[in-house]
C-alpha cells in the first residue's frame, strides 16, 4: 500500500499543509513602538519636556515662597511671648526682644467677611450663568456677559471708595434695621463699630461680593455652555419645561464648574487688600462674630503696618501672618479639589 502511494505522489497528512497556513505568509515581528501605533517624534520630545519643565518650575517656585516665608517668621515667631495661633489682641512689635503677636482675630474676620461675600456671590453668579446660557437671546447674552466680565476689571480702590462713600450710606438704614431687629442673633448683635458710619465688615462683604461675582460666573458660564447638546435635546424631546433641563442636565454637568468658579472667587477675596483696606475699620477690640464689627483681616494688617518693615524681626511678625494666610489659600484650594473629586465619582 505505501508503494501505492508513493507511486501517484499523493503526500502523506503529516506532510499536508493546512488551509489556513496556505494562505497567511509569515508576519514580520514589529517593534513594541510601532505595535502600538504611536511614533516620538524629537518635537513631541520636546514639548513634553517643556511642559514637565513648566510643571516643575510652578512647584518649585511656590515651594520657595513658602519657605521664605517660613525662614524669615521663624526669628520672630522665636521671640514672640504669647500663643501666634490663639493670641487675639493689641499687637506690640516695637520690643522685638518680647514680642506680642497673634492671629485669630485676623483669622476670624478673614474667614467671615470673605464667606459673608461668598454666600451673597453664589447664588447671584449662578442665575447669571443660567440665565446667559440657556434664557437670554444671543444679541442680549454676549454684551451682558461682557459688561459682567468688565466688574473684574475696576480697580480695588475704586470698589472701595464706591463702597464706603455711596453702598455705605445708601445700606446704613437696613444695616440699623437689622441691627434693631434681628440683633438678639450674634450675626446681626450690635459690633465695635458705628453702623452709621458704614465701616463693618457687612458693608465690606457686600463689596467683595460684587468684586468675587464676575471670576464665579464667567466659569460657571463657561462650564455651562459644555454641556452636551444631546443631553438637553433629549430632555427637551421627553417634554422637559426649560427650567427642567437646566434643573436635570445643565447643573448636574456643570456643578464641579460652578463649585471651582466659587472656591476661586474666594480665593480672591480672602486675599483682598485696598478695598477692605478702605471700608472696615480697624480697631483694637477682639472681634464678636457680628457682622457689625469692624477689624483686619491677614491682607489689610499687613498693609498698615508696612511703615515698620524695615525692622527684620517686626517685618517677620507680619510675614508669619502672611505664611497662615499661604496655608489657608492652599487648604481651600485642596478641599475644593476634593469636593470636585468626589462629585465626578
Amino acid at each position: 500500500m505505501s508503494d501505492t502511494h508513493s507511486m501517484t505522489g499523493v503526500p502523506s497528512a503529516a506532510t499536508v499543509p493546512s488551509a489556513g497556513a496556505a494562505h497567511k505568509p509569515e508576519e514580520p515581528q514589529l517593534s513594541d513602538t510601532k505595535a502600538s501605533g504611536t511614533v516620538t517624534r524629537p518635537g513631541d520630545r520636546i514639548f513634553s519636556g517643556l511642559a514637565t519643565g513648566a510643571g516643575i518650575f510652578i512647584i518649585a517656585l511656590i515651594a520657595a515662597v513658602g519657605l521664605f516665608l517660613l525662614w524669615r517668621a521663624i526669628p520672630s515667631l522665636s521671640n514672640n511671648t504669647v500663643n501666634f495661633l490663639t493670641y487675639n489682641g493689641a499687637w506690640e512689635t516695637s520690643n522685638t526682644s518680647a514680642m506680642v503677636f497673634g492671629v485669630l482675630d485676623l483669622f476670624l474676620v478673614t474667614v467671615t467677611v470673605s464667606l459673608f461675600a461668598l454666600i451673597l456671590a453664589m447664588p447671584v453668579a449662578l442665575g447669571i450663568a443660567i440665565y446667559l446660557t440657556n434664557y437670554a437671546p444671543k444679541r442680549v447674552a454676549g454684551p451682558l456677559g461682557y459688561v459682567i466680565d468688565l466688574l473684574a476689571a475696576v480697580p480695588s480702590i475704586v470698589f472701595g471708595l464706591w463702597g464706603l462713600y455711596v453702598l455705605a450710606p445708601a445700606i446704613s438704614p437696613f444695616a440699623e434695621w437689622l441691627n434693631s431687629s434681628l440683633g438678639w442673633f450674634p450675626l446681626f448683635s450690635t459690633g465695635s463699630v458705628s453702623i452709621a458710619g458704614g465701616g463693618t465688615i457687612f458693608t465690606g462683604g457686600i463689596v467683595l461680593a460684587v468684586m468675587i461675582l464676575p471670576i464665579i460666573a464667567a466659569v460657571t458660564r463657561e462650564v455651562f455652555i459644555q454641556t452636551p447638546k444631546g443631553q438637553v435635546e433629549a430632555a427637551l424631546a421627553l417634554g422637559a419645561t426649560r427650567w427642567e433641563v437646566v434643573r436635570t442636565t445643565v447643573i448636574p454637568f456643570g456643578k464641579s464648574g460652578f463649585v471651582s468658579g466659587s472656591m476661586l472667587g474666594l480665593g480672591r477675596a480672602l486675599g483682598e487688600t485696598i478695598a477692605l483696606y478702605i471700608i472696615i475699620r480697624s480697631t483694637q477690640a477682639t472681634f464678636g462674630g457680628t457682622l457689625f464689627d469692624g477689624g483686619s483681616t491677614f491682607a489689610t494688617k499687613i498693609a498698615l503696618a508696612a511703615g515698620e518693615f524695615n525692622n527684620p524681626l517686626q517685618a517677620g511678625a507680619y510675614i508669619a501672618a502672611g505664611l497662615v494666610l499661604f496655608i489657608l489659600t492652599f487648604v481651600v484650594n485642596a478641599g475644593a479639589r476634593a469636593a470636585i473629586a468626589g462629585k465626578k465619582d
